[in-house]
């Protein structure tokens, strides 16, 4: 229960990728980690704690085992920082029918529905000007200031029969009413009048001045000094413990920052350990995971193989050494790609085949696709069942009908680009990519755990296993 409560403090805390990455680095210094930068020569040494940022959206942190050799092998975990949102355009601005209105884009493949009549309000990344220089910063407004209401059932009598969200049409947020606003300002005609001559961005005069004044009061800074922004709508509603036994855990953004804190804590709670390891314990959080992994901080990207490259390098002591290293390690490296599983729904128990329902409670889920779609093996599989076989830890299989499509994650792309032997695994929970989501408690421990065991137990098992195959 411990865990799950803890998650919900870090859900409660990262709103959007900038967040949980703000986070994430508060906790890796709070625990000895040194922040290196990808512009600058690294200095690495085995026992060492170190992370690196990618946009303030995705982050890497390695803890470099105590007996580390150069070309010795990488574990690392892979998770995903995004969710599927709406996200602010670049023009924001609209009025309809006396009404502010909030121009937004679809980010990933949201249950779009589920965000009407929600408690709305942005989060993001803001750009503005500071003593003549440009700065950038996050913004959290904690209170509702927008809603998508929905149209009332006598206006609409076939909702109920099914009703397809347009989000062109259906998903712009209203902020306030125009007159309302124009009371407490001035007619806005005249204050943009006043930004103009100020020497206000054209960027700031293509969103509402009331959310420019909300967004520099809580920066502590002058409207006019706002440049640019990226925000999503983000639900106000706080994560939190429920069911009638305490055993849920109800939150939006599970998918994948449940994924990230279990990969965190297990990271910041087995250094106790790295003493005695050979290898480098990584977390690798990546964004854009939504919206396929197609970008610098993306899992497309070369953070991995940077990450193995540099490290591999700044620890070798003999420059005639360095040939053939790289893909020495990278070809014993292993990594877990940890994203939400589908629990089997007591209500749509048939979208489940038979023998694969992972349920609530009963551990993490190791996914399966013949196709690719999930990059496990047998190999990867059985490293992974055993790492927690040998801490008594309890595991599921998951496979998608024949007959449905079935998703994808981080997994196949990363050991595309590397060659690195993979596993896909998961937390089980429903309503995934909904405003509000639900997994098990319970299972949020068993992750920690078994995140821990595959850093602490795998280089035995690996061994045995792999002498057998040779």
């Amino acid at each position: 229960m411990r865990e799950a409560e803890k998650l919900v403090e870090y859900l409660n805390e990262c709103w959007t990728p900038f967040h949980a990455v703000e986070h994430t680095v508060g906790k890796l210094e709070g625990e000895g980690f040194e922040k290196l930068s990808e512009r600058e020569t690294w200095k690495v040494v085995p026992g060492g704690k170190y992370y690196f940022t990618r946009n303030a959206s995705a982050i890497v942190a390695f803890a470099v085992g105590g007996k580390y050799e150069a070309g010795n092998g990488f574990r690392i975990i892979g998770a995903h920082t995004d969710s599927p949102c709406p996200k602010l355009k670049p023009v924001s601005k609209e009025t309809k029918n006396g009404w502010l209105m909030v121009n937004c884009q679809n980010y990933g493949g949201g249950l779009w529905y589920t965000w009407f009549d929600r408690d709305l309000s942005v989060a993001g990344r803001v750009v503005y000007k500071s003593g003549g220089k440009l700065k950038s910063g996050l913004v959290r407004v904690n209170k509702p200031i927008m809603r998508i209401p929905s149209l009332a059932i006598h206006l609409n009598r076939g909702a109920n029969d099914g009703f397809k969200v347009n989000f062109q049409q259906h998903m712009s947020p209203v902020l306030a009413t125009s007159i309302k606003d124009q009371l407490n300002r001035g007619s806005s005609g005249e204050q943009e009048s006043k930004k103009a001559k100020a020497g206000a961005s054209d960027g700031v005069l293509q969103q509402h001045p009331l959310l420019l004044d909300i967004l520099a009061k809580e920066l502590g800074i002058s409207a006019e000094d706002i440049v640019d922004f990226e925000l999503q709508a983000c639900d106000t509603q706080p994560s939190a413990i429920g069911g009638a036994m305490d055993e849920l855990v109800f939150s939006g953004r599970l998918d994948n920052l449940a994924s990230c804190y279990a990969s965190l804590e297990a990271l910041t709670t087995s250094l106790g350990s790295l003493g005695d390891d050979d290898s480098v314990r990584v977390v690798v959080m990546y964004d854009h995971e939504e919206c396929g992994s197609c970008s610098a901080p993306g899992a497309g990207s070369t953070m991995a193989s940077d990450l193995v490259k540099r490290v591999t390098t700044a620890c070798c002591k003999s420059e005639s050494g360095k040939s053939q290293l790289l893909e020495i390690a990278l070809q014993k490296s292993f990594l877990l790609s940890a994203d939400m599983a589908h629990a089997i729904h007591p209500n749509y128990a048939d979208k489940h085949e038979s023998q694969h329902g992972p349920q609530f409670h009963k551990g993490v889920v190791i996914k399966h696709n013949a196709n690719q779609r999930y990059a496990t093996n047998s190999i990867t599989a059985t490293l992974f069942r055993e790492c927690g076989r040998k801490r008594g830890l309890p595991c599921q299989e998951f496979v998608v009908r024949s007959d449905m499509g079935c998703g994808s994650t981080i997994g196949p792309i990363v050991s595309t680009k590397t060659g690195m032997r993979t596993a896909d695994v998961g937390i089980p929970q429903w309503s995934m990519h909904s405003v509000r989501e639900v997994c098990g408690c319970d299972d949020v421990g068993y992750a920690v755990e078994h995140f821990r065991a595959f850093w602490e137990e795998l280089g035995t098992i690996e061994k045995d296993l792999l002498d057998s195959m040779e």
